[in-house]
């Protein structure tokens, strides 16, 4: 016998949910892991472009889903949570929804809990991509078409991804030349990226951008480091990570404001 549907949370209680499959349910998150938007370094095009699409569509304007795609540690959902929070004051009912990759089968479901409501809400899917044969894409086209009853008006879909076509080129390319008709061998899956209006790139930072990062965190949380040690040590955990990006940034700057006695929370 199956349970009954479950019935929508007091979404008064939190501005952010997380969605759970089995049984149903939407948990509150008392308190969003995000920093300020205005924290967020290298990304002004693309914080501006979502900050306005959030904003009207937090208005209960036409707003459209959003793909934020690039490398890694660039602060794509960091831009999201940070975004959301930014609007909180000005807009309570906006309310974010985050769902796993491995509960997408059920989003049909979360849909028509959030259908209806008087809030506005942003699902929020983190680090998306699809391998070969993975049928969880299909599952998104309940938010971004909808099918027959149509995507719900008070919600917009955000995700993130390494890829901006959510799977990997080679696999692209290997279905394309494997195909008997390359041109619809892969389209099903590529075109479901097309379904994004914004596609919003990250892009490795540089240096400069890495250390203004850090500068930033420095002097929103208090801790005092003069320019030429903070380089020197930047520098060094940046080389001994072997990547440079705002996640490095951040991994430092927690270090340092640890061995500083300085508390984030």
């Amino acid at each position: 016998m199956r349970p009954p549907p479950a019935t929508a949370p007091d979404f008064s209680l939190a501005s952010a949910f997380v969605w759970h499959a089995d049984p149903d349910r939407l948990v509150p998150v008392p308190k969003v892991n995000s920093i300020a938007v205005e924290l967020l370094v290298g990304v002004n095009r693309s914080r501006d472009t979502l900050m306005a699409n959030t904003a009207q569509f937090a208005a209960g304007m036409p707003a459209n889903n959003a793909l934020l795609w690039g490398a890694r540690g660039m602060g794509k959902s960091s831009l999201v949570k940070a975004v959301h929070g930014a609007l909180q004051d000005e807009h309570p009912n906006l309310k974010i929804v985050e769902v796993q990759r491995e509960d997408l089968p059920s989003i049909g479901r979360c849909l028509n809990m959030l259908r209806g409501a008087s809030e506005r809400f942003i699902m929020f899917c983190d680090d998306l991509s699809f391998g070969h044969d993975d049928a969880h894409y299909k599952s998104l086209k309940a938010v971004l078409d909808g099918g027959i009853e149509g995507r719900p008006e008070n919600v917009v879909l955000y995700a993130t991804s390494n890829r901006r076509h959510l799977m990997p080129r080679d696999m692209i390319e290997n279905e394309r030349s494997s195909a008997i008709n390359p041109s619809e061998a892969v389209e099903e899956k590529v075109s479901l990226s097309d379904r994004f209006g914004l596609w919003l790139g990250f892009h490795p930072c540089d240096q400069d951008e890495y250390l203004r990062m850090i500068r930033g965190y420095c002097d929103s949380y208090g801790v005092s480091i003069d320019d030429e040690t903070l380089r020197a040590e930047a520098i060094e955990w940046q080389a001994t990570r072997g990547s440079r990006s705002g996640r490095v940034a951040w991994q430092y700057f927690t270090d340092l404001a640890g061995r500083r006695g300085v508390k984030l929370s």
